[in-house]
């Protein structure tokens, strides 16, 4: 969890907090008790983000806030969510679960406002939809007898698009939202319509190749998608290496001798490929092209490829760290030492892995990994 006071989860957290040591009840519907005195359920949160939404009373922060500016917070505590998964820590979890389900409340208690939906509409949909989507569990003796049959799916999911067309008409109505509104006028919808775009970009390739497999845009086999993987990093090599400014170092060596010499050799890489727009355009271009052909290389592998690189993330870390520390051991630090000495700890580290000896965890360096 960030420390920053500009983070909607915190900020609303406190807010909540106030509120509800210095608010009396009668003002805010909001029962107080102390702490250990009873324990909180769902509508007690509902209450408090109604008593922090309402005018003259609430919050001027949260009163502030729209759906645009909430947004990025939902994604954050999603992303929190994840990580307290990743690090096995149920504590963090229990919390982390708690700050989304506050961004749930939050958007359903703006829609409420806006005439829209509420938070019951929220759980009634996703519940009809759950019930919906498993016949084979919820639905007559005979479907359930006959279990997930083939194609079951599939009209389950036109039925929920014909139902989402026929919310959207409503809302477009009453003037619930200018989208809904907007889509009297929109073109013909494409199988590729409901893959969000805010998705996390890798995420959303894969979904997008996955609806376009769905009606055989698909490669036969793994072995021409690595073909064009080839293909698209030969591209990018092509119009990205003669701006390296680096020159042929990157070809002969692994890296300069240290950190002084890379300085010397040439100006920052990302200010030279910045130097002229058209090359650096072209440029991310065909990185974006190779970073897609990946994306589909991990669907034909059966690769979540943010897992991927998330495990890879915290291998680079915990290898770093030992080089931190062994340097620390030595009375050095990254900064005084040479590129090659750390490249030996790192083989080091990566040697300790292999055989099993373990190396420094993240939260194992002093502060290292940590916040404040």
């Amino acid at each position: 969890m960030t420390d920053s006071p500009q983070d909607a989860p915190n900020a609303t957290r406190d807010n909540a907090s106030a509120t509800a040591t210095s608010s009396p009840s009668a003002s805010t519907g909001v029962s107080i008790g102390g702490s250990g005195e009873r324990r909180y359920a769902l509508g007690d949160l509902l209450a408090v983000m109604s008593a922090l939404r309402t005018p003259t009373t609430g919050c001027p922060w949260d009163l502030e806030q729209t759906f645009r500016t909430i947004a990025p917070y939902t994604i954050e505590e999603a992303y929190e969510v994840a990580d307290a998964i990743e690090r096995g820590d149920m504590a963090d979890l229990e919390e982390e679960l708690g700050d989304l389900l506050l961004q749930v409340v939050y958007h359903a208690r703006m829609a409420e406002e806006a005439g829209a939906f509420a938070f019951a509409d929220v759980a009634d949909t996703v519940t009809r939809k759950m019930i919906r989507r498993h016949p084979h569990v919820f639905g007559t003796p005979q479907e359930r007898a006959a279990g997930a049959e083939p194609g079951f799916w599939s009209r389950i999911k036109a039925a929920e698009k014909a139902e989402k067309a026929a919310l959207c008409a409503r809302l477009a109505a009453s003037g619930g939202t200018a989208a809904a509104a907007a889509a009297k006028a929109s073109p013909p919808p494409s199988l590729l319509d409901d893959v969000p775009a805010a998705m996390p970009a890798l995420v959303r390739a894969i979904k997008l190749q996955d609806k376009a497999a769905k009606v055989g845009f698909d490669w036969p086999s793994l072995a021409p998608v690595f073909d064009k993987m080839r293909e698209e990093l030969a591209e990018l090599a092509e119009v990205a290496l003669p701006h390296d400014p680096r020159g042929g170092i990157g070809a002969t060596t692994r890296h300069p001798a240290s950190q002084s010499q890379a300085k010397a050799a040439s100006p920052s890489p990302r200010e030279d490929f910045g130097e002229q727009a058209a090359s650096r355009a072209e440029i991310e271009e065909e990185f974006g092209d190779l970073l897609f052909v990946m994306a589909n290389v991990a669907r034909h592998l059966r690769i979540d490829p943010e897992a991927s690189l998330r495990a890879a993330n915290q291998k680079f870390t915990r290898r770093f760290h030992h080089i931190e520390r062994r340097l620390t051991e030595m009375g050095r630090t990254p900064e005084k030492s040479t590129l090659a000495e750390m490249d030996a700890l790192w083989d080091e580290a990566k040697d300790g892995e292999r055989k099993g000896e373990g190396v420094v965890l993240p939260g194992a360096f002093p502060d290292a990994g940590r916040e404040g």
